[in-house]
């Protein structure tokens, strides 16, 4: 029974509890990974266009950006973007006469984790669109849709069934890729996991606790997906 009262002490979300240390940390990963996901489509979403569409130059740029980001670890990448990128910009800023700046913990690692997602989402998405048929656009061009009426009628609505299975992996794999975040100090659930197994010496109850969370995100996170691909799918065949 004191095992009991001890764990439930220990998990409280009231000090001395850590329970809201990790539902703190829960809630700055799930903002992490939804900025860094969004932002990764907006990259992917142009990534994906100049793929499809640009020039012979714009290419090459484009194929060396997913393939250096797809071959190198993200670990590698998530201190060498957050460093270097910091040293860059305050280089530039006192090459230009203003003072350093501290950069926000936040916004850096919603782009850094961004910038890697960018490279994923872009070639789930060239393949998305590689995979409509070349009918229905040229169909949609000859009654004169203009660029933005033949993405919203014609491209996306073709283009969502194709893609979301691939997109749903995606976030599932930002959601752990930002526990990679804490190797630069900024505390998500990762980072509190730690710190509270590291006061209480509870090490398995807290990694435990934190995995249980992680285990809730992604089940809520795969009925959304499912209503999504439910929706975007409807009037289709179903297939066995």
């Amino acid at each position: 029974m004191s095992t009991s009262s001890s764990i439930l002490d220990l998990l409280s979300p009231y000090p001395p509890g850590w329970g809201g240390v990790l539902l703190s940390g829960a809630a700055s990963t799930i903002l992490i990974s939804l900025g860094a996901y969004l932002l990764g489509i907006l990259i992917g979403l142009a990534g994906a266009t100049g793929k499809v569409k640009g020039s012979r130059p714009v290419v090459v740029l484009l194929d060396i950006y997913t393939t250096a980001v797809r071959a190198i670890p993200e670990l590698i990448l998530i201190i060498g973007l957050y460093y270097a990128g910091t040293d860059g910009i305050n280089r530039l800023l006192s090459a230009l006469g203003f003072p350093p700046i501290e950069i926000n913990g936040f916004l850096a690692a919603v782009t850094v984790l961004g910038v890697v997602q960018g490279a994923y989402v872009t070639e789930v998405l060239r393949g998305a669109i590689l995979a409509i048929p070349v009918g229905q656009i040229e169909a949609a061009s000859a009654f004169g849709m203009r660029p933005w009426l033949r993405f919203r009628r014609i491209l996306a609505p073709a283009l969502m069934p194709n893609a979301l299975p691939g997109m749903a992996n995606l976030w599932m794999s930002v959601t752990k890729d930002s526990a990679l975040i804490a190797v630069v100090g900024y505390q998500e659930l990762a980072l509190a996991t730690r710190l509270a197994g590291g006061n209480t010496k509870h090490y398995f109850l807290f990694f435990f606790a934190a995995a249980v969370i992680y285990l809730a995100i992604t089940l809520v996170s795969n009925v959304v997906f499912g209503s999504l691909e439910t929706y975007f799918r409807r009037g289709q065949p179903k297939t066995a």
